[in-house]
């Protein structure tokens, strides 16, 4: 789609770093001049409005039946937002994975928000403006305005904060070729995420027999008097995980105040958001001072350690702690298990992600403001133990027998990443004037109307700490 496009004729200087030079055509004007705060309580009338949430696919309804998630304790503190509302999150902004949307709903959202609306811009420019602030904020461009510990972004300096806004019929112009292009990728990326579901279903039917029947099809078996785990080799155990432990414990969350967000800081601060596909990852990472750090001992890790979510949307996600991360913490909502010798660390790690023992956990979690599961349930959950030396040779087996899978789908998500970095690099260049789309959008057809393509993901930010926010 992008063959052909080329730069403007003439640009001029903007005095904005995130945009230095713009069409010349283009106006620079004060957001104060199209967007207007607004702030409504609910109050007793909470119950007549649809609860809405930010999430990296935008202002989403949320259905608080299902229990997942956060939620206020005083809804009536909620605000108000219409349809064709903006909805910022302007404190923790660089850690925050998702920090402005344009609601398509009638609703309310938590007090801890700010909710912008149009100064009677047509519909075009709203989602023009929602463009360059997605551009803005997947790049984390707006950092010039943060200010404080919570790197927050205070109302009156955003509205003060000029927008490049080009002519109405190029605004039209820009969302147009952008939705054409969204909807290509959104396909794209549709289509990897299907395959790396059915790879993830192989490699989990191998894991299930290789935990729970071995390597040997001709060993005796004998019942496990667990029904849903049915018989097992007659020489394995089945301990409760509590049995295979030295130590399961979680962590604690230093204050706002106890805590150095400096990256030359000497501990890692771990969360549910840094573990990925087993993996602990680094972003973000906070970074503790010593004093906070020796106020947490209890929740200090050790090389092997299990770490275990037991608090939120991705409660059951799990990673094996190694030396290189090493020393760290982790928060409440991250618990960890030391085990003994009489497992593997890896072994025992790859038991608690087999589907089974995830059914398990969503059904022992408490559903409150948010799902979590308690250490007690953790330490209860049962467990095949074969000889040290056989939970070894099933862990070499396991891993050359899922290689093929695992390097699938690492493959194809190193290409849904590349095509999101293209994405994000394709709108910023559009919404700041980098490339001339006009003729281009002139000739594409027009989208079905009829079929309004889902979000790629629906998972919410962290409602608790925007309601700390504000208090």
């Amino acid at each position: 789609m992008i063959e052909g496009l080329k730069p403007y004729a003439e640009y001029k200087e903007s005095g904005l770093p995130w945009a230095s030079r713009v069409p010349a055509h283009w106006s620079l004007i004060p957001n104060r001049a199209v967007l207007r705060k607004r702030k409504v309580l609910v109050g007793e009338n909470h119950k007549n409005y649809q609860l809405l949430s930010l999430t990296k696919g935008g202002v989403i309804v949320r259905d608080i039946s299902t229990g997942k998630g956060k939620f206020s304790s005083d809804m009536g503190t909620s605000q108000e937002v219409r349809k064709g509302d903006f909805v910022f999150c302007l404190f923790d902004v660089p850690e925050t994975p998702r920090t402005v949307g344009l609601s398509m709903h009638d609703g309310m959202i938590t007090g801890a928000y700010t909710v912008f609306e149009s100064r009677k811009l047509p519909m075009e420019g709203v989602r023009y403006l929602e463009r360059f602030y997605l551009a803005m904020d997947d790049q984390k461009l707006l950092s010039p305005l943060y200010s404080g510990l919570r790197h927050t972004i205070p109302p009156p300096r955003f509205l003060g904060t000029k927008t490049p806004l080009p002519p109405a019929d190029e605004q039209a112009a820009i969302v147009r070729f952008l939705d054409h292009a969204n909807r290509k990728i959104d396909g794209f990326i549709r289509a990897k995420r299907k395959l790396i579901g059915l790879l993830n279903e192989q490699k989990q039917a191998i894991i299930h027999r290789a935990v729970t029947r071995g390597l040997h099809s001709v060993v005796p078996l004998k019942p496990s008097g667990i029904p849903w785990l049915g018989d097992i080799p007659q020489h394995w155990e089945v301990p409760r995980v509590k049995q295979c432990a030295r130590k399961i414990s979680k962590g604690t969350t230093p204050s706002t105040e106890g805590r150095a967000i400096l990256e030359s800081g000497p501990v890692r601060f771990l969360k549910a958001e840094n573990i990925s596909a087993g993996r602990i990852t680094d972003k973000p990472l906070c970074f503790i001072d010593e004093e906070t750090n020796r106020v947490i001992r209890r929740s200090q890790l050790a090389e092997n350690d299990i770490l275990f979510v037991i608090a939120g949307a991705t409660l059951g996600k799990t990673a094996v702690v190694s030396g290189e991360v090493l020393p760290a913490n982790t928060n409440q909502a991250v618990a960890f298990i030391r085990p003994n010798s009489r497992v593997v660390p890896s072994f025992l790690e790859l038991w608690l992600q087999s589907p089974r023992i995830k059914e398990l956990i969503w059904l022992n979690a408490v559903q409150s403001a948010q799902p979590n599961l308690s250490m007690a349930d953790l330490g209860n959950f049962v467990t095949p133990v074969p000889p040290r030396n056989e939970q070894q040779q099933i862990l070499d087996f396991v891993k050359e027998a899922t290689k093929p899978m695992s390097d699938a789908i690492a493959r194809t998500e190193r290409e849904i990443a590349l095509m999101q970095e293209y994405r994000t690099r394709l709108t910023a260049d559009l919404v700041t004037g980098k490339l001339d789309v006009r003729e281009a959008a002139a000739k594409l057809p027009d989208l079905p109307t009829d079929s309004v393509a889902e979000p790629l993901t629906d998972e919410a930010l962290d409602d608790t700490e925007t309601e700390d926010a504000e208090a």
